[in-house]
């Protein structure tokens, strides 16, 4: 596949651009992303779905810049989709002429059913693992569902509702009523099934869940993936159908280029729920340009990553970490250790997991600068480590690479990060483990070149070598448990 690839998204309310750049087979990184409030479909839909000349204008505009950008990045390929507006429209074809002669750009106009899959297997790859899930992309002029189970994705549909379309046709005319008797006939249409959780695409819903972010003063400035519960959006959704002006709507941190669409597409969401008794929300920060990306970068594996595959990790390693042997040792150490210890230190197994990422990842930092490599790893983390993470999983193995090396975890940062962290105790004794790992590989052995075995509170280490910089590195560890010994 190629090395850069850039995908344009025309929806009915803006046109999006990403470009994505691969370091490994499988592994990527998002390396720009445009977007532009052409609204294409403004005005359409009190003309029978007809697109007006001054929206398409905007749209051939933003367009000719996108492939600027696009060659400004020598993308080795373009690919660019339209959704709903220009799907509907009767009068497409002169759109699309005009943007092949002049522009040389192809514009593929994807089903309903097909824009749901996209952006369900965006979410069924970069999320993390979701069980009896129903994925919902709130549009301009449509809206997309699908089934979402493990790594498994079924039963895409699309129904014409739309936060443009409602507007222009009910909203504007004050017809609360009209809308959703009309929303209700619309999702007759949709198969229910049990689902235990609800996944937002696209602009309405992140609208929404960065607004409950930042009531709630969540600490992790990271919309993907963000989780709350069904009853935190019921009354958020009450509170905002009944704000009235835009000055409420700004008290609700709404940003000012959704004032006139977040209603329509919040009454959508609204009615949705009434039909459905999933407990958990989750949000998506990707959806059909991901999900295009996705089928083609795995379009021989079945639009799946193999098993046990993470990009986001896969990437950060290709990319920043130099001495890779170095970084497999102190992933495997900190496995042996942990295996040793757990039950002595009284911590859940779930939590190996976390710890021997945070080993292998912990050299990161220091490709950005050597003495502050604990600082750049821990950012890294926190930005980088995107996707298929939960946020107490990015939050745990960012804070054991921040403090590894000398010191435990701080209790401030233990107090702003509580909601997304194990208990205290739990978070300083791996940490812990991570420095302890860390410095009996202070001599830097291509393979490690000592034993352990645990016996009563002693970790006992044996090697044919002194180990002289490791004893003295583990001298220096603090940790809470007094009785706990290292003993070579």
């Amino acid at each position: 596949m190629a090395k850069r690839v850039a995908i344009i998204d025309i929806g009915s309310n803006s046109v999006r651009m990403v470009i994505y750049e691969k370091v490994s087979r499988f592994a990527f990184h998002l390396l720009h992303e445009a977007k532009s409030k052409v609204r294409i479909s403004e005005d359409a839909y009190k003309h029978n779905g007809a697109l007006q000349e001054a929206p398409m204008q905007r749209t051939f505009d933003a367009l000719s810049d996108f492939i600027q950008i696009s060659d400004s990045f020598k993308v080795n390929k373009l690919l660019c989709v339209a959704t709903s507006a220009l799907r509907d429209a009767p009068n497409k074809k002169d759109f699309l002429q005009k943007v092949k002669q002049k522009l040389k750009l192809n514009i593929k106009i994807i089903s309903g059913e097909k824009e749901a899959y996209f952006g369900a297997i965006a979410c069924a790859n970069l999320l993390p693992t979701q069980y009896n899930a129903l994925s919902i992309d709130i549009g301009g002029g449509s809206t997309e569902f699908a089934y979402i189970d493990k790594d498994n994705v079924s039963h895409p549909i699309s129904l014409k509702l739309g936060t443009v379309r409602l507007k222009e046709l009910y909203f504007d005319a004050n017809d609360m009523k009209g809308a959703v008797k009309y929303i209700d006939e619309q999702l007759q249409m949709l198969p229910i099934e049990k689902i235990t959780t609800l996944i937002g695409i696209g602009g309405t819903f992140r609208a929404i869940s960065n607004a409950i972010m930042k009531r709630e003063m969540y600490p992790l400035n990271k919309l993907h993936a963000y989780e709350y519960k069904r009853t935190t959006l019921n009354h958020f959704i009450e509170e905002l159908l009944h704000t009235k002006g835009n000055k409420e709507l700004k008290s609700l941190f709404i940003d000012s280029n959704r004032y006139d669409v977040i209603k329509p597409g919040t009454l959508i969401l609204q009615q949705v729920l009434k039909k459905i008794d999933a407990s958990k929300i989750v949000t998506s920060g990707v959806g059909v340009r991901e999900g295009v990306y996705l089928s083609d970068l795995l379009r021989n594996s079945k639009h799946k990553f193999p098993h046990n595959y993470n990009t986001s990790v896969r990437y950060i390693i290709d990319s920043y970490v130099q001495d890779k042997q170095f970084c497999n040792n102190l992933n495997l150490l900190s496995k042996k250790i942990f295996d040793l210890t757990y039950k002595y230190f009284n911590i859940d197994y779930k939590y190996r997991y976390n710890l021997a990422l945070a080993a292998k990842l912990y050299p990161a930092g220091s490709s950005v600068h050597f003495y502050s490599q604990n600082k750049h790893t821990y950012y890294l983390i926190q930005s980088a480590l995107e996707y298929g993470f939960s946020h107490h999983d990015i939050m745990l193995i960012a804070t054991l690479t921040k403090y590894a090396k000398n010191k435990l975890p701080s209790n401030t940062h233990l107090q702003l990060y509580k909601e997304l962290l194990p208990q205290e105790e739990v978070t300083k004794t791996l940490s812990f483990l991570l420095s302890l790992s860390i410095a009996l590989l202070s001599h830097r052995p291509r393979n490690l070149d000592f034993e352990l075995y645990f016996e009563g509170s002693t970790l006992h280490v044996n090697s044919s070598k002194k180990l002289y910089l490791s004893k003295e590195a583990v001298a220096k560890l603090v940790c809470e448990h007094q009785d706990f010994k290292v003993l070579f």
